[in-house]
């Protein structure tokens, strides 16, 4: 079986976690994902299947589109609403211009310190593994492309927001940058990813559904047709 499968992913489920449920479901030995949603996250899951799985490095290059919450008044040490959230003390007061100029700072090429719960690797070690040892390391900025971030409700505490990213870019860590830009802290407390790439979330299968599916049925719902355009960009990168 080979294929490209759309999940919408829910909360409380990791990328893995599909991952697994599709493999021992549907006993099928190649399966992966295509960009990593934290536990906390909902949406477009990729889940790739059998000869498309060597071609996850073409999907996780594409840009994401997400739709979040950010709440200010508070911080958390992950960033989101599953960590220690804790409150800032400070008062909020930013009127919508003050909030429009500091989401502002925040488009186009921006340099961005990853959370220290997250996967990134130091020295072969994942930096949520060293934070949950209480270790706090320093890490270099990255540069990551956003590519719009667009405010669709004020009601403070709470800002909803669209963004559309590069690969690499932590939403969550995002939202701390700006709660922190207008002075009283933010964590983000809800994250959709609404787009992946070409991908779009009214393709996506839900997860009960899946779990209803047989081997046959699961076959029909795979997307298989640009296997060939994915095998020549492959080829190309590879060439040059």
């Amino acid at each position: 079986m080979d294929g490209i499968l759309l999940i919408n992913k829910p909360r409380g489920y990791t990328s893995h976690d599909v991952v697994s449920l599709i493999r021992r479901r549907f006993s099928l030995k190649k399966v992966g994902h295509a960009g990593t949603l934290d536990p906390m996250a909902t949406g477009v899951l990729i889940i790739l299947i059998g000869k498309y799985t060597k071609y996850s490095p073409l999907f996780l290059n594409e840009d994401k589109e997400y739709e979040g919450t950010l709440v200010l008044g508070a911080t958390s040490d992950t960033g989101d609403a599953w960590g220690k959230v804790t409150p800032s003390g400070k008062q909020i007061e930013p009127e919508r211009a003050r909030i429009e100029s500091a989401f502002g700072k925040f488009v186009g090429l921006i340099k961005q310190v990853p959370p220290m719960y997250s996967a990134v690797k130091i020295k072969g070690r994942k930096m949520y593994e060293l934070a949950r040892k209480g270790l706090t390391i320093a890490v270099e900025p990255r540069t990551v492309s956003v590519k719009r971030l667009d405010i669709t409700a004020i009601a403070l505490p709470e800002i909803s927001f669209k963004v559309v990213c590069s690969k690499g870019t932590y939403v969550r860590q995002l939202c701390a940058d700006i709660g922190q830009e207008l002075g009283c802290g933010g964590y983000l407390s809800m994250l959709n990813r609404t787009r992946s790439g070409r991908f779009d979330i009214s393709q996506t299968l839900g997860i009960e559904e899946l779990k209803n599916l047989d081997n046959a049925e699961l076959e029909k719902r795979l997307l298989k047709e640009p296997y060939d355009s994915y095998k020549r960009i492959a080829e190309t990168k590879e060439a040059g």
